[in-house]
């Protein structure tokens, strides 16, 4: 009965066997086709004057009476009077367990010389949208393997998190780490609009073997159109809810939901949108929640996301950050500061939040990063005057003790780049900072000590 069901909606979703369009005009990136009624979303193929292919693209909108297709490649070679067939009206992915392991572009198909895929089943880039009331309570922990994450910014299966920062800071390197470390089951990394060779590099130096068998890489790098990014960012997640739909728990990884806007812009504009905040068409500000809304934890499985923002130094009011963050469940700054002064991960534990951590910690968890973050915050009150000699010790005694704890929680938040240590054990983290409360409290009491050793060493004022 399944399969009947199966080709009665094919018949019913049917298309006629031979559509095509005329190319009428070429403007910037788009290119506009007389003739061609096909739905937005269509895939369609550019055919030369002696009915050989030249490329592949997709329907954006309409003008007039004229269909706006944007290329999957530049516009080099397309003429006027140029036959445009359609190829699909549905956007598609090929998904398969044989992808883990695999690095696939934007179409899914294999790019590093290790043959196709066999048994691939196609899914929608843009299926519906998951039903609030099947999403299941994010109340179980996931361990990241970055300790100052897991320590003060817990993260709980299927929250979705942002990771803000200006470029350089280290991003893209912190995101590869937890793709070694991370106890999630399969690893989806998604990177769009990188730079060449960084793909080679993460590929080489982020993932070992064992780390490349349980994940699936999909890249579009920044010279390739932005169709091409746009979609590869979907892929992504498509094949991230294929895995959460058959029981797995999986870490997405997104590099970087900006430059997935960036595309989204240029595609926006090339089909006449009007540009708004800071360029952005209104499409951009729509795209990021259909992306974002997709990560989540549901009864077969989970999807945890970790998204990269880039910001414009430490201006978290770009209109793309702004949209991101009303969106995610939290997020993770690093900070140009802290990177100068060799402190990696340079994150920002004070700005940095997760909306779940309250959900997937112990009490004593929560009390523990209370005072740690308020140490911290505490010392950055005090650094400026410590750094020219102008704080004299005893004068504050939250002072003083932050000032004596700075070295325990540096330990804690400070991990190598290259550092050892396997999946990460979230129970581990826990008792690392646990271990760092005993270490404040005898600071404390330390402190105590001297302070009343002082009081009787001084002795009563004469009168």
């Amino acid at each position: 009965m399944t399969a009947l069901t199966a080709k009665i909606d094919q018949v019913e979703h049917a298309f006629p066997l031979e559509v095509s369009g005329t190319v009428a005009q070429v403007r910037g990136l788009a290119v506009h086709v007389a003739d061609l009624a096909v739905p937005v979303g269509a895939t369609v193929h550019f055919l030369s004057t002696h009915g050989e292919e030249q490329t592949t693209g997709q329907v954006v909108g309409f003008s007039d009476c004229e269909t706006i297709v944007m290329p999957m490649c530049t516009t080099g070679g397309i003429r006027r009077g140029d036959r445009v067939a359609v190829w699909r009206t549905a956007q598609t992915v090929p998904v398969c367990d044989g992808m883990l392991g695999r690095v696939v572009d934007a179409q899914g198909t294999p790019i590093d010389g290790r043959g196709t895929l066999h048994g691939a089943m196609m899914r929608p880039l843009l299926p519906p949208p998951v039903d609030p009331l099947t999403r299941m309570p994010i109340d179980t922990p996931l361990a990241t393997g970055v300790r100052a994450i897991d320590a003060l910014v817990s993260v709980g299966r299927g929250q979705r998190l942002g990771v803000f920062a200006a470029p350089g800071v280290g991003k893209s390197v912190l995101l590869g780490q937890m793709a070694r470390h991370t106890a999630a089951e399969v690893n989806v990394i998604t990177l769009v609009g990188e730079r060449g060779r960084e793909v080679r590099d993460f590929v080489d130096k982020q993932m070992d073997a064992e780390v490349l068998d349980r994940s699936v890489i999909v890249c579009a790098t920044s010279d390739e159109p932005p169709l091409t990014r746009l979609r590869a960012a979907m892929a992504g997640i498509a094949i991230a809810e294929y895995f959460r739909e058959v029981g797995r728990d999986v870490l997405l990884i997104m590099d970087s939901l900006t430059r997935v806007c960036h595309a989204q812009r240029q595609i926006g504009l090339s089909a006449g949108e009007p540009p708004t905040t800071k360029g952005y068409p209104p499409s951009v500000f729509a795209l990021i929640p259909q992306l974002l809304e997709r990560a989540g934890r549901t009864q077969e499985g989970s999807i945890t996301g970790f998204y990269s923002v880039l910001t414009e130094g430490e201006d978290l009011d770009d209109p793309i950050a702004d949209a991101a963050r009303g969106v995610l469940d939290g997020h993770v700054l690093l900070r140009q500061k802290l990177a100068h002064r060799g402190h990696w991960p340079a994150i920002d534990v004070v700005e940095s939040i997760s909306r779940v951590f309250h959900d997937v910690t112990e009490p004593a968890h929560q009390a523990a990063r209370a005072e740690v973050v308020r140490l911290v915050h505490l010392y950055e009150q005090v650094e400026e005057l410590l750094s020219v000699g102008a704080y004299a010790h005893g004068s504050h005694l939250d002072f003083d003790l932050a000032i004596a704890c700075k070295p325990n929680i540096d330990q804690l938040l400070q991990q190598g780049r290259s550092e050892a240590g396997g999946r990460a054990d979230f129970g581990k983290t826990a008792r690392q900072l646990a271990a760092l409360m005993e270490a404040v409290e005898a600071h404390r009491q330390q402190m105590g000590t001297d302070t009343r050793r002082t009081a009787r060493a001084t002795g009563p004022v004469a009168r």
